[in-house]
């Protein structure tokens, strides 16, 4: 029986069947996570005598919600996250304000031109308009699709359609 993780990717691989589809999405979905933790690392809670960066708290759970769903992909987006987390806040530090909002605006709109972008070439509306838990999914997916890329999680290829690498 399929765990809910690979119910999930086979449900969200299903709205995502063009290549070009994907193509955007492997550009867009980092960009908008990536624009969120940068936002995020703006908000500041004195946690035991230091400030925590909402990047942080936002990362560390999405994080522990990856790997509840799948270990290994949970893993490779904790190690994504880690970098994204520490680059949020070197450029929060180094940057103004102003500029951290501007980089924000631009990566957010940007990653979300380019998820709308290809699902005008797939024909489909976003999976997350039928089950907003798909938005979860989709920075997975895109874990998946590299590990299975490099010749790991093949046993993923049965929930994605992606029978080359089966």
């Amino acid at each position: 029986m399929a765990s809910l993780f690979e119910r999930q990717l086979q449900a969200y691989s299903g709205y995502h069947r063009d290549h070009r589809n994907r193509a955007t999405h492997f550009v867009g979905i980092p960009a908008i996570v990536f624009s969120l933790l940068l936002a995020l690392s703006l908000w500041r809670l004195p946690v035991g005598g230091y400030a925590v960066s909402g990047a942080w708290i936002v990362g560390l759970l999405a994080v522990a919600g990856w790997i509840a769903l799948d270990l290994t992909i949970g893993l490779a987006m904790a190690a994504a996250t880690l970098v994204m987390v520490l680059v949020a806040g070197w450029l929060t530090s180094h940057l103004g304000s102003g500029i951290v909002w501007t980089l924000f605006w631009i990566l957010f709109v940007g990653g979300w031109a380019l998820q709308f972008l290809g699902h005008a070439y797939e024909g489909r509306r976003p999976a997350f308009t039928d089950n907003l838990f798909q938005a979860f999914i989709g920075p997975m997916f895109i874990v998946a699709e590299a590990l299975m890329a490099l010749g790991l999680r093949r046993d993923l290829a049965v929930y994605t359609q992606d029978r080359e690498t089966a």
